[in-house]
This record gives C-alpha cells, sequence and structure tokens, in this order.
C-alpha cells in the first residue's frame, strides 16, 4: 500500500468517525466535544503558564483537576434537569407552542465554552501573547448573553443544603 492510499484510508475513518459521532449525538453533542476540548486547553494552559511564571504548584493543579470535575456534575446535573422537565412536560396537560427538548444543559454548556476560552486567554497572556481586546469582549458578550438566558432567580438560601426539614 503505498502512502496516499494510507492518507485516503485515514482521511475517510476519520470522515466516517465525524460522521458517525454527529449522528449519534447531535448538535449536543458537538456541544459536549466542545466544551470538553475548551476545558482540556485551559488546564493545559494554565500549567504551561503556571510553569512561565513559576507558580505551578500541585496543590493547585488539583484543584483545578477538581474544579474541572464540579464542572461535569454541575452539567449531569443540567442534564437530569432537562431530563425531569422533559418528562413532566409529557405527563402533563400543558401545550406548549414548540417541542421541549433541551434547554438548561446546551445553555450551561455554552456559558462555561465562554468561561473556559476567557481563561485560556487570560493564560495567554500569562504566557507573553498578547490578546486582542475585541476577542475578550466578544467572550464576555457571549458569557454574558448565555447568563441572560435562563431567569435570574433570586433566592435567599444559599446553594448548599440549610438543614431543609425533607
Amino acid at each position: 500500500m503505498n502512502n496516499d492510499n494510507i492518507f485516503l484510508a485515514v482521511k475517510a475513518a476519520v470522515a466516517a468517525a465525524i460522521g458517525a459521532f454527529g449522528a449519534a449525538f447531535g448538535w449536543l453533542g458537538w456541544l459536549v466535544l466542545a466544551w470538553v476540548v475548551c476545558m482540556v486547553l485551559d488546564y493545559v494552559t494554565g500549567t504551561v503558564a503556571a510553569m512561565r511564571t513559576g507558580e505551578w504548584s500541585s496543590a493547585v493543579a488539583r484543584s483545578g483537576i477538581f474544579h474541572k470535575v464540579g464542572m461535569v456534575v454541575v452539567i449531569i446535573v443540567a442534564a437530569l434537569a432537562d431530563c425531569v422537565i422533559s418528562v413532566m412536560l409529557e405527563q402533563l396537560p400543558l401545550v406548549l407552542p414548540f417541542e421541549y427538548t433541551v434547554l438548561i444543559t446546551p445553555v450551561i454548556l455554552i456559558w462555561y465554552i465562554f468561561t473556559e476560552l476567557g481563561s485560556v486567554a487570560e493564560n495567554a497572556v500569562k504566557m507573553g501573547a498578547s490578546v486582542p481586546a475585541p476577542l475578550i469582549s466578544i467572550l464576555k458578550a457571549g458569557k454574558q448573553a448565555a447568563e441572560a438566558v435562563l431567569p435570574d432567580v433570586d433566592d435567599t438560601t444559599s446553594t448548599q443544603d440549610k438543614g431543609s426539614s425533607e
């Protein structure tokens, strides 16, 4: 087999994998994949930036990993909330002018993506790169747009359990 055939075979395999992923998971799968890539990129650039400035420590690196695990938990909670809302809407006599599939999960994913990209840009600055101001503005606007989609619930309780009677 010559090199041209190997290249074509690899290209065909990559195209098939991408097509299968898109067919299996749709646009939400691509959003999850983009978020995972952003998390990895943030962790790697944060590590490189800390090494460059001589501030790297295993405790901070561990804390970063715990933070990422916490983000995964939040996405799972959002996905479960979407599932519960979907089932609730199917079982209750409510009629919406649209079909509800997911809302919370993609919005939270988009918020996390813009947050991670902002952190990557900050890490790039620590590594010595210049980041154009319009890019920072776009990342900030994207994060704010995601925040504006979901209602702001005015709740005086913390996100931690304060001894509820349940």
